[in-house]
């Protein structure tokens, strides 16, 4: 029987507290890259003052802004020895880069380009990845990437001068090109067919395609009824999870007394339901179905999981 009165208890949890300085630094440093992810890769194209290419991944990354479209990756000082990468050397010297996303066809051979090569070494040649021409920056775009972003480097801004510290590079994207192969009918990127790399921690990566991709559809525009408006009976039940409450707390408006009563008319399930033993119970059962298989049919359950509450 659900728990009707309060929210059942939870289980101790025990946290390891951990301040920085604590830990030797290239623990906390694993601690930092494993909680903070999955992290998109920046595979950065640069050329040092010569036109020499240097290709490196970088997954301290993000879009931060898209008017203007703004990029910013962080190339950091190495843990162990303090020393700076070439791509950083680079973006000081010339302030253009390309990023290019990294699709799982590839990854293998981003992992290539992250080895610490000497200085003027062609990463490209080393990865067995195709240089093309930019259009508007020096640095050449990588031909098997299915998204590349030519950009112009903005600020440079240094965090610190100890191993482990960042430059957060700030890129303003000039021109974008996307490989007609991963949109669909209306020009939109699919994620499916992008199949995109993200960085976790120590050698772990996740893939965002298949069963990885999840659709979750909330609006941000209409206002949903929110936790407090869930009847205790629901928001305290065993049977839901968070994320099913969340489901039921995302919609629009408190489902209708007369089309929730009109179901023990219309679903045989129901009725079925109606006359067991655990009314109740099995309202719930049946609604978090509804709410995992179908998310389009979210009021559909949010009416089975309200006949509960006329009982």
């Amino acid at each position: 029987m659900a728990n009707t009165n309060k929210q059942a208890e939870q289980p101790e949890r025990k946290y390891r507290t951990i301040d920085p300085g604590s830990v030797p630094r290239h623990d906390f440093h694993q601690f930092i890259v494993g909680s903070v992810a999955p992290r998109p890769i920046a595979f950065v194209s640069t050329v040092d003052k010569n036109g020499t290419p240097n290709l490196a991944p970088y997954s301290f990354f993000n879009a931060f802004s898209s008017n203007p479209p703004i990029f910013v990756f962080s190339s950091n000082r190495r843990v162990g020895n303090n020393t700076t990468k070439d791509t950083l050397a680079n973006v000081e010297e010339t302030r253009e880069v390309v990023i290019n996303v990294v699709s799982y066809n590839i990854v293998r051979q981003m992992a290539v380009a992250s080895a610490q090569f000497d200085k003027g070494v062609n990463e490209f040649i080393k990865s067995g990845l195709t240089p093309i021409p930019s259009d508007l920056v020096k640095p050449y775009r990588v031909q098997e990437s299915p998204i590349n972003m030519e950009c112009r480097v903005n600020d440079i801004i240094p965090l610190g001068t100890e191993g482990g510290a960042g430059h957060l590079i700030i890129c303003e994207m000039l021109r974008m090109h996307i490989l007609e192969d991963v949109l669909d009918e209306r020009g939109r990127i699919v994620p499916d067919k992008l199949d995109l790399m993200g960085r976790l921690g120590r050698s772990y990566y996740v893939r965002a395609s298949g069963g990885a991709v999840h659709t979750i559809v909330q609006s941000i525009e209409t206002m949903c009824i929110g936790f407090d408006q869930l009847p205790d009976r629901i928001r305290y039940s065993s049977v839901f999870t968070g994320n099913n409450l969340g489901q039921l707390a995302g919609l629009s408006q408190i489902p209708a007394k007369e089309e929730v009563l009109a179901l023990r008319d219309q679903d045989a399930r129901i009725k079925e339901i109606l006359a067991s033993g655990n009314p109740l119970e099995g309202l719930h059962h049946y609604a978090k179905e509804v709410l995992e298989s179908d998310e389009e049919a979210r009021p559909l359950a949010g009416r089975i999981a309200w006949l509960g509450e006329y009982l």
